[in-house]
């Protein structure tokens, strides 16, 4: 099998843009390279890692993924609703990848920091997915 985190990737994007819950608060602003001058909140793709995850009948993978939240309102509201959001729209979510079969997908926690430029607000959230081939 060959490794399914780029797909994963456009399919969680894409479910994060459909989101009415999501997209009431970033405005579909969800990256992989953050353009210049982009405007708070919004919501990046993370580090990612592939293992596999071999059975008798196939060849699957786990992919450990992390997406980040980023705010610059005060405090920490605003990136914990985003979190919350974010989290809410992909833990268990099915969706169709034409290159795989997600089993699933399962949300495994957020962290909260507070960036050295004292204005920025970031949360760290994490998923697990389980794949197989199609």
């Amino acid at each position: 099998m060959s490794d399914p985190s780029l797909d994963l990737q456009g399919a969680i994007v894409a479910a994060l843009k459909a989101d009415p819950a999501v997209t009431a608060l970033i405005s579909g602003r969800v990256y992989d390279q953050v353009p210049p001058q982009a405007a708070f909140p919004y919501v990046t793709v993370g580090e990612d890692q592939t293992l596999p995850a071999w059975a008798d009948c196939y060849d699957g993978a786990d992919v450990i993924l992390t997406l980040h939240a980023w705010s610059r309102a005060v405090g920490y509201p605003e990136v914990k609703r985003l979190a919350a959001a974010v989290s809410a729209a992909l833990d268990g979510v099915e969706v169709t990848i034409e290159t795989i079969r997600l089993v699933d997908l399962s949300w495994t926690g957020s962290r909260f920091l507070r960036d050295p430029d004292g204005n920025t607000r970031h949360a760290v959230i994490g998923f697990r997915a389980l794949t197989e081939p199609t």
